[in-house]
């Protein structure tokens, strides 16, 4: 192998740890063209596990294992540069906020981003990965934080991966009902929700685009009435006029005009349904 071979040879191993990705993309934009591709793949130096998609062995996974998708998202953040970020329950859950989290390949990674690649979807992950555009808020970047991952996967030096706080990440999952998620689950989820800022949750309910997820948010936040609640006024929020269906067999939230499961509407408001 000549001496410019090697060193980027070098260069890829120093930027890409042992189970970590890379794209196609990524090698070309750092000189690596693409019959080097295969030679490294031959050499064992990299593992071809999608069209475009390599990852650096680790010396234990085998090819047919699945790959992690926190190491999958800490690829595409920290060594593509891709603007996207673990959003929705999957933030959630992550933060300790979620009273269950589902296991192998029924665990659910919402993905949120400008950014997303295509090759993602055909990826083998220990999980599934929904994908979403950041279209539910104006600014973008609002409400996003870096937290630590657990032991399950090494992340070297000190990445972390980019996510939603708690309070974007309620506001993501909550747009997603009815359909993709439920009531139920997020009632739960909101019980725990204590410690909310109440400054960040008005600054992402102003910068919401969603009439429906904003009235849902005040129908979760007036039924578990935590302390943060009393620092938020809902008529400073742009929540539309007239009512909304939602769902079927419910009843109109007598405040926020749109159609809830029956138990979140208190008995003492009914009257006024």
């Amino acid at each position: 192998m000549s001496t410019e071979k090697s060193g980027k040879l070098q260069s890829v191993l120093t930027a890409v740890p042992n189970g970590y990705l890379v794209d196609a993309k990524w090698l070309t934009q750092n000189g690596i063209a693409y019959e080097t591709f295969r030679d490294y793949v031959n050499r064992g130096w990299l593992t071809r596990v999608a069209q475009g998609v390599f990852q650096r062995p680790n010396g234990q996974t085998r090819p047919e294992d699945h790959i992690d998708w926190k190491a999958c998202l800490l690829s595409m953040q920290h060594i593509m540069k891709r603007s996207l970020h673990l959003g929705g329950v999957s933030a959630l859950a992550q933060q300790g906020y979620s009273h269950y989290l589902p296991l192998g390949q029924n665990a659910q990674v919402w993905v949120y981003g400008a950014d997303i690649p295509k090759w993602l979807a055909k990826l083998s992950l220990n999980g599934t990965v929904i994908t979403r555009k950041r279209t539910l808020f104006a600014d973008t970047s609002l409400g996003l934080t870096e937290s630590s991952i657990d032991n399950e996967v090494i992340a070297p030096n000190d990445w972390q991966l980019v996510m939603s706080t708690p309070e974007r990440a309620i506001l993501e999952a909550i747009d997603e009902l009815p359909e993709n998620e439920s009531f139920h689950n997020l009632d739960m989820i909101f019980e725990g929700l204590t410690t909310l800022r109440p400054r960040l949750l008005t600054q992402l309910l102003s910068s919401c685009r969603k009439i429906k997820t904003k009235r849902l948010f005040f129908v979760f936040a007036d039924k578990h009435n935590h302390a943060w609640n009393k620092q938020l006024d809902a008529t400073g929020f742009d929540l539309g006029k007239g009512d909304r269906a939602l769902i079927k067999g419910g009843k109109i939230h007598p405040s926020y005009r749109i159609m809830v499961p029956k138990n979140f509407v208190l008995k003492e408001d009914t009257n006024g349904a």
